[in-house]
């Protein structure tokens, strides 16, 4: 099975350099291009890719890749903030748009110690209470997505946003992912709060995208377990999203070793012709990335490894 992932690579490489050359070519007349997240292509490293999270029509943060075009950390967070600004031109297919109001402007961005300092104009002030945590997160885990990138600063006219624009809720010098995205709350009471990452499948005009959900639990086991009982739950919350995991599947055992988690499960993991559904690898994947401080997720059945997910900024 991971040799069969390895000779799917090559063939993916071969099959991505025709996609670039095409996108590049569109990007020449004015467009940027969104590549959906289901692709392998993310796994090419020869080839510069960014992830950047959008909204959909349903007001979701929706993980998408653009191409980058730089080596350049300040010149990728230029890129990515700019396809993140709402345009009257409609850059991106699939309904999908950027959440940054568009009389926002970028003042200043820049890169040192691992913290991306972002200075937006004055005008973030006036974002709407509804938009203001959508685009902190959208802006925050875009730009945590880029290789070498650790935490991120906002300053509004070269101040630091201390507080919320229209909450007074405090907020940190520094971002990073515990912000959360595309919050749900399942709470029965106070206590015992557990803050679990999933990642949830959207079909839109026939492309796959990712959809992170942050859900708040009262549930105190390990967090693997409660993403494998969502991904496997035969109710989702939302009609528009989705999971492609079995629900039959069941996690027999786990462990956390060499920067790697194990996963142990039972033949469910296996689709109908014994194959190992991309979008089921990439659910858990990112779920596990998103919550553990792992490079990699192996995959096994009945003890026997057959596929792989490594955690690759960008992707």
């Amino acid at each position: 099975m991971i040799q069969s992932k390895i000779v799917r690579k090559l063939f993916t490489t071969t099959m991505s350099m025709f996609i670039i050359l095409i996108v590049f070519s569109i990007s020449v007349i004015g467009y940027d291009e969104v590549i959906p997240s289901s692709l392998e292509l993310e796994e090419v490293s020869s080839i510069s890719t960014n992830s950047i999270y959008l909204m959909n029509k349903n007001g979701y943060l929706v993980k998408s890749n653009i191409l980058l075009d730089s080596d350049k950390i300040e010149e990728k967070v230029w890129k990515v903030l700019n396809n993140l600004i709402v345009s009257d031109a409609n850059k991106f297919s699939n309904g999908l748009s950027g959440v940054i109001p568009k009389d926002v402007s970028i003042n200043n961005v820049i890169y040192g110690s691992n913290i991306v300092t972002v200075d937006f104009s004055k005008e973030f002030y006036n974002i709407d209470y509804s938009l203001e945590r959508k685009v902190l997160q959208a802006v925050v885990y875009s730009i945590l997505d880029i290789k070498g990138v650790e935490g991120v600063c906002i300053l509004v006219d070269g101040v630091n946003l201390e507080k919320s624009v229209n909450t007074n809720e405090i907020y940190p010098n520094v971002f990073d992912k515990s912000i959360g995205i595309n919050e749900i709350y399942n709470l029965k009471y106070r206590n015992d709060i557990t803050k679990v990452v999933v990642y949830y499948l959207e079909n839109i005009d026939d492309n796959i995208y990712y959809v992170p959900v942050t859900k708040y639990v009262n549930d105190d086991r390990d967090k693997i377990l409660v993403i494998i009982d969502e991904l496997t739950s035969s109710y989702i919350y939302e009609d528009n999203l989705m999971s492609l995991v079995n629900s039959n599947l069941e996690l027999i055992n786990y462990r956390e070793e060499n920067d790697c988690l194990f996963l142990n499960f039972n033949d469910y993991l296996f689709d109908s012709d014994d194959k190992v559904l991309e979008e089921v690898i990439y659910s858990i994947g990112y779920s596990v990335m998103d919550n553990y401080n792992v490079s990699m997720v192996m995959f096994e059945v009945n003890g026997k490894e057959v596929d792989f997910f490594e955690r690759k900024q960008g992707n």
